[in-house]
């Protein structure tokens, strides 16, 4: 389910300087982000506390964000989990919306969601800068991960690694969707 917003006007550049909580800024118009379940938020915390977790033990640095604004090249989008590499931490950590997508993003697909909009999102985020994607299916208890060249699917007994960001993270299905 989607929620549309009406301001009076709400451009792409406002979102771009004064992003809203929980929106996405869609094909012109302020698009409130629904369906986020306890266990939506829960597997959201889950993975992000890992990848900060990685990003510290590992000593690649960078920052881990939730629900953080970014620009693609059509669209405001807030990815639930971002990660932002040392370099660009370095450029762009102190703008209120990344003018870019994040290298490392995740969604956590709600059951409302649309399937064929998520993967149009995840290719959204590719085609503006992003590396790599995890699309995180709670009820079907799958993750998908998505770059430019390779789609890949873990399922329950399987892990889930990191194709070009964060190199080295990887985590059980299990364990991310327990």
């Amino acid at each position: 389910m989607i929620t549309v917003i009406k301001p009076e006007y709400f451009s792409l550049e406002d979102f771009m300087t004064n992003p809203h909580d929980k929106t996405e800024w869609v094909d012109g118009q302020l698009i409130e982000k629904e369906g986020m379940t306890l266990r939506h938020g829960k597997i959201q915390l889950r993975l992000g506390s890992c990848w900060q977790d990685y990003k510290e033990s590992s000593g690649q640095g960078g920052e881990v964000y939730t629900d953080v604004p970014c620009r693609t090249k059509k669209q405001g989008r807030s990815p639930d989990v971002a990660y932002l590499t040392p370099d660009l931490v370095a450029k762009y950590g102190n703008v209120p919306t990344l003018p870019q997508s994040f290298p490392l993003c995740a969604e956590i697909v709600s059951p409302t969601d649309i399937a064929e909009e998520v993967l149009l999102k995840a290719q959204e985020y590719l085609e503006s800068g992003g590396e790599e994607v995890w699309l995180v299916y709670p009820e079907s208890k799958w993750v998908m991960i998505i770059t430019e060249n390779q789609g890949l699917m873990f399922t329950y007994g399987q892990t889930a690694c990191t194709q070009k960001v964060l190199i080295g993270f990887n985590i059980a299905v299990d364990q991310l969707l327990a």
